[in-house]
């Protein structure tokens, strides 16, 4: 895999009106920053996370932007089943009737210690969340995203994910799936067609995960979620139309 570059990317401020995009992940971290500013170019965003307060704090911030009114959707996809899902599919259907844009940023880093004597709870939990749930949601999704004229699925991957590094455990194997299936939907796609797949790696970010990772770090030497967003934009916006199965490094 040769990862592109994404060259500086700045977007006018109606790339993403009339569009509908979900964002997972959307209660903090680049999730959050990603929901913000894509109502701010247009979008009507559907947030959706697990922490009521956080997403409402989203939701009250883009109103208070003069963005497009989002929704909100609570759900914990790490304990998510079938039905929950379903009534996922549901709601969305019934408000927007199509999406145009899904974005996998909800993810979890689990332990920082050797294969050798990873906790298998931890690591059930990081490919749940990393790996089945998106599969899970894309697949879900579908039938919305077939109804849009250019839809864009987007998923959140990782350095360590392209070259593995010791004591990076479930976190990187679950990156490698990700790229993996990424490309495997890509390939599934026809280039010409309605849905396009790719993912992005944001790189050393100041987020919570970012910290837990590297405690003794100074965040302020690192760019913050809005800094990152350049790939993300690029693709969910029509100047990403035709793009398809590429993985992207936001620095």
């Amino acid at each position: 895999m040769n990862p592109e570059k994404m060259p500086d990317y700045t977007p006018r401020d109606t790339l993403l009106d009339e569009r509908v995009i979900m964002v997972t992940g959307a209660s903090a971290g680049i999730g959050a920053a990603l929901a913000r500013r894509a109502a701010s170019l247009g979008a009507t965003v559907v947030l959706l996370g697990r922490s009521v307060p956080r997403l409402e704090a989203v939701y009250d911030e883009i109103e208070n932007g003069g963005g497009p009114r989002p929704g909100i959707f609570v759900m914990d996809l790490l304990s998510a089943a079938a039905p929950q899902y379903e009534q996922l599919f549901d709601a969305v259907a019934d408000a927007y009737g199509r999406l145009d844009g899904l974005v996998h940023c909800a993810g979890m880093l689990g332990d920082r210690s050797p294969i050798e004597h990873y906790d298998v709870s931890v690591w059930q939990q990081v490919m749940q969340l990393n790996v089945t749930a998106p599969f899970i949601l894309t697949r879900t999704m579908f039938p919305l995203l077939r109804r849009s004229g250019d839809a864009s699925v987007i998923f959140t991957s990782s350095g360590v994910g392209r070259q593995g590094r010791a004591f990076w455990g479930a976190y990187a194997v679950s990156k490698f799936a990700t790229e993996g299936m990424m490309e495997v939907l890509a390939s599934e796609l026809n280039e010409d067609g309605p849905i396009r797949c790719n993912a992005v790696n944001p790189g050393a970010t100041r987020t919570a995960m970012r910290r837990a990772a590297y405690p003794g770090e100074d965040p302020d030497q690192l760019k913050t979620p809005e800094e990152i967003l350049g790939p993300y934009l690029y693709l969910l916006g029509p100047d990403g139309r035709g793009v398809n199965g590429d993985s992207f490094d936001a620095q």
